[in-house]
């Protein structure tokens, strides 16, 4: 039963987090007649408005904010508000949770584990259900080396962080609800920025690698932290999106779990060359062994990137290779294709760099005494 009006009616959480901003964007953009409904909190208001306003009017006019909390009982939403959407959802992006690390141990199982068991509640009212589309994460594979295959999950693996052992917690709830539920787990690996426009979000690993990199001395050739033979499992936002959205409307979906990155996965030091060259910096010609690696993230001028999160620097230590055989199979006759980092890092660089100029610029106007 879908809303009069209509072809697609989906329910979004997470907004307006990063990743599920851009999927509200795609979702909109690829669907001229699909409405949006997204959960948000009270206390991201001001974003979530900015984040609308800088919409075309079109596409503004088809999300519908539900204030609420993805981790409470029924999202938060009132029984009217509830009993009013079920009917009419089709498809739901499940994209609320907590990847800090840091973050208090509580407040990810919430999100991650809490926020499932609720999000499934809702799932099993929805009468007209194609697809529940969980965004998991490709580091569900914890400490595993080797090639990781789609559908496994609970292999012996030990965990980096409570971030991953929470997402796999998640996702076991997920994949037991298959049963009885459409769902489909995406399982992105290290989300990078937008190979279109450049935007990094300034809260990921990712970032902070390119601003130590760019940021440091011109003469200085900065001795990075893994091994140079490590591959980088980056991926673009703008291609993650399209793929899930993608195989959230594909009916071959449910019932699989996809990951989604670059196929072809540049090393460590090609990664760490291309930012360089990208940013006007020498390459770096030396790398710190993974045991070294809090040592360097200690040293004297380094405390900007104390913040960098771990479990991207146990990235560049543990050998792993993913599989996208159900990824490739079911965009295999879509337009929807992973650029190649080189196309791509210089608009990221930039970006970086336009906004250091910002923070530097408001650094100064603070420290004006004249102000």
């Amino acid at each position: 039963m879908t809303r009069p009006g209509y072809d697609e009616v989906v329910l979004l959480t997470g907004f307006p987090a990063f990743a599920a901003r851009k999927t509200c964007e795609e979702l909109l953009r690829t669907g001229p007649r699909t409405l949006v409904h997204t959960v948000v909190r009270r206390d991201d208001e001001a974003e979530v408005r900015e984040v609308l306003d800088a919409l075309p009017l079109e596409q503004r006019g088809r999300v519908n904010l539900l204030e609420g909390d993805a981790s409470s009982m029924d999202l938060g939403l009132s029984g009217v508000e509830l009993r009013a959407i079920a009917p009419e959802i089709d498809r739901i992006h499940h994209m609320a949770q907590v990847s800090t690390l840091g973050a208090d141990r509580k407040v990810a199982e919430r999100a991650n584990v809490g926020g499932v068991r609720e999000i499934l509640e809702v799932a099993r009212v929805c009468g007209s259900l194609k697809n529940l589309v969980f965004h998991s994460t490709a580091h569900v594979s914890g400490d595993r080396k080797g090639v990781v295959l789609e559908g496994e999950l609970e292999k012996g693996q030990g965990f980096h962080n409570d971030i991953e052992e929470t997402f796999a917690r998640g996702e076991k709830m997920m994949r037991a609800a298959m049963r009885k539920l459409p769902v489909c787990v995406v399982r992105p690996t290290v989300v990078i920025g937008d190979s279109q426009t450049g935007e990094v979000d300034r809260a990921g690993g990712p970032y902070l690698l390119i601003v130590l990199i760019v940021t440091s001395p011109a003469e200085f050739a900065l001795p990075l932290p893994g091994r140079p033979d490590s591959l980088l499992h980056f991926v673009p936002v703008d291609y993650y999106v399209r793929a899930a959205c993608a195989l959230g409307r594909d009916g071959r979906a449910p019932g699989r779990t996809f990951h989604v990155g670059d196929p072809a996965p540049l090393t460590a030091k090609r990664v760490f060359e291309l930012i360089g060259s990208a940013g006007g910096r020498p390459t770096p010609k030396n790398f710190i062994p993974a045991h070294l690696t809090k040592a360097l993230l200690r040293a004297p001028g380094l405390d900007r990137v104390a913040k960098s999160p771990r479990a991207f620097l146990d990235a560049l230590a543990t050998p792993v290779s993913y599989s996208f055989a159900n990824t490739s199979e079911l965009l295999s006759d879509t337009d929807v294709r992973c650029p190649p980092f080189e196309s791509y890092v210089e608009r990221l660089v930039e970006y970086v760099q336009h906004r250091q100029r910002e923070k530097r610029a408001r650094e100064a106007e603070v420290d004006d005494p004249l102000v």
